[in-house]
């Protein structure tokens, strides 16, 4: 009976009531409330959003690679717009991470005294756009909860961001509007071919559409979502959001929106077009390896430390296209291991950033010096960044290591040199990590550019205000993430594995694969 009503509850319209009624809340909250009573509000509802996602595993049976609590109900019909929800090994990874980083986020904001009605209700508008795309088994509702998230997050952006925050949050803006135009003529072209006015996952198929007409519809995807992921060319908007985002921004930014790309390419270009995307792959394993190796590479010559981490986002994003392109059981599942692996990661190290930036006035790399230092320095900040870095760079015993592996391990057979292309990147991750830790928070303490002028090395000492353990407590939460789905990696494959054997199921996606295939 209990198992039952669990069942038959509406959970997934749960986690979009909790955020959206939380953001009408806050925006229609009588007088003038209090910053502090706003952003404890904004912490209760994104606890309770944790709660309900955390829920989904209590009914959620792993063991089904389809679609789960699935909730129907029409609204639209006659354009084919219909409330349709469900959840699977891909998607439910995706709203747990949401939940914890969007929760983490709030948790982590300081400075909120400038306008915090809109901003906390912003940060709930995101959270439940997220999981509206996550959940939505309707193109045009998918599309709806997609293009919601793109205002909120140009005004957190544009008006709590830096200097040039203006420039960024129009970048940010202009992209993300070309990517949504490319999704949906994708969607209205797919339909108007197909003849039909259902938008249904399951009532949309390619198969009867002529392989040129698959390729175009599936070419618009791909650029759109790549914009989103963002693959190279199209990532310039990327270090530009982040570097004038403030630090709760850059983790949402980071840790959730992105996944709206790599979640993007895999449910729809890979779903929708799976003949077309077996004629594509090897074109998307080299793109894959193109973005690997300019991301890591643009990382290493850069001295912010933020736009470092950001550029290191778009080589890492490039494993999720190369496990999409060879298709294997093993590859998907490690491009879901690398979705939740680079949420986690991401929003660890900007957080980490975040806190040396607000202890020491800056983020510069030629001004940085020990900041490891025990006594007078940030010694468990650098701590953290150094598990971080080593995270990133997938050294063995953390999450990093377990999705490249997985990536590696199920994209060699397919594509053997865009595959050894891609642990080239990998390696070049260890090396401009290793230049951010060895500039910053090794040598002798100080905030100066390096000098061996010995007058100018007295005036190095100084003591760097401590870090209070509550600002500790979210970074340190998400480092032990990091090492528990290193350490016991069951934890999350046991959800995801059925669906993404499913995906590599799929027709033309499931032939034998040759050695020494190109790329």
């Amino acid at each position: 009976m209990t198992s039952s009503v669990l069942m038959a509850f509406p959970w997934l319209s749960l986690l979009l009531a909790i955020p959206f009624l939380g953001t009408f809340a806050l925006l229609l909250w009588p007088g003038e409330p209090s910053p502090g009573r706003l952003r404890g509000i904004t912490i209760g509802l994104l606890a309770a959003q944790l709660v309900a996602s955390l829920a989904l595993l209590l009914v959620f049976d792993p063991a089904l690679g389809d679609m789960q609590l699935e909730e129907l109900h029409s609204w639209v019909p006659s354009i084919g717009l219909n409330y349709q929800l469900g959840v699977d090994g891909l998607s439910l990874p995706l709203v747990l991470i949401n939940a914890a980083l969007t929760l983490v986020a709030a948790v982590c904001t300081r400075d909120f005294s400038k306008r915090p009605r809109i901003y906390f209700s912003m940060l709930l508008l995101i959270s439940g756009a997220v999981n509206g795309a996550f959940l939505a088994e309707n193109l045009l509702l998918f599309f709806l909860f997609y293009e919601l998230e793109l205002i909120p997050l140009w005004l957190l952006i544009s008006i709590w961001g830096g200097n040039q925050r203006a420039y960024a949050a129009t970048k940010f803006l202009i992209f993300t509007a070309v990517s949504g135009m490319l999704i949906l003529g994708a969607f209205l072209g797919l339909a108007l071919f197909t003849g039909t006015v259902d938008f249904s996952l399951t009532a949309i198929t390619s198969e009867r559409l002529a392989m040129g007409s698959q390729i175009v519809l599936l070419s618009a995807l791909l650029v759109g979502f790549g914009i989103k992921l963002p693959l190279v060319p199209f990532h310039t908007w990327l270090p530009d959001a982040h570097t004038q985002a403030s630090t709760p921004v850059s983790v949402l930014l980071a840790g959730v929106l992105l996944k709206l790309g790599t979640y993007g390419i895999l449910r729809f270009g890979m779903g929708l077009f799976p003949e077309a995307w077996a004629q594509l792959a090897p074109g998307l394993a080299i793109w894959a390896a193109i973005t690997v190796v300019y991301g890591s590479l643009a990382a290493i010559a850069q001295r912010d430390m933020k736009r470092m981490v950001a550029y290191s986002s778009v080589g890492h994003m490039g494993y999720v296209l190369l496990a999409g392109a060879a298709a294997t059981p093993v590859a998907l599942l490690g491009a879901e291991f690398q979705m939740v692996s680079h949420g986690l990661i991401s929003a660890l190290l900007f957080l980490l950033v975040g806190t040396v930036y607000r202890k020491t006035g800056t983020r510069d790399l030629d001004v940085l010096r020990g900041l490891l230092n025990p006594e007078r320095g940030l010694p468990f900040t650098g701590t953290l960044m150094i598990l971080g870095v080593m995270a990133s760079a997938g050294m063995p015993g953390m999450v990093g290591f377990i999705a490249e592996f997985l990536v590696f391990r199920g994209s060699l057979l397919a594509y053997p040199i865009a595959t050894l292309v891609c642990m080239v990147g990998s390696g070049l991750t260890a090396v401009y990590f290793l230049l951010l830790v060895n500039r910053a928070f090794f040598g002798r303490l100080a905030i100066t550019p390096a000098s061996d002028n010995p007058v100018d090395d007295a005036r190095l000492d100084i003591q760097l205000a401590p870090v209070a353990p509550r600002e500790t407590l979210p970074a340190l939460a998400l480092a032990l993430g990091v090492l528990a789905l290193g350490l016991f990696p069951a934890l999350l494959g046991h959800w995801g594995e059925a669906t993404t054997t499913a995906m590599a199921q799929l027709p033309a996606l499931a032939a034998p694969i040759t050695e020494g295939g190109l790329g």
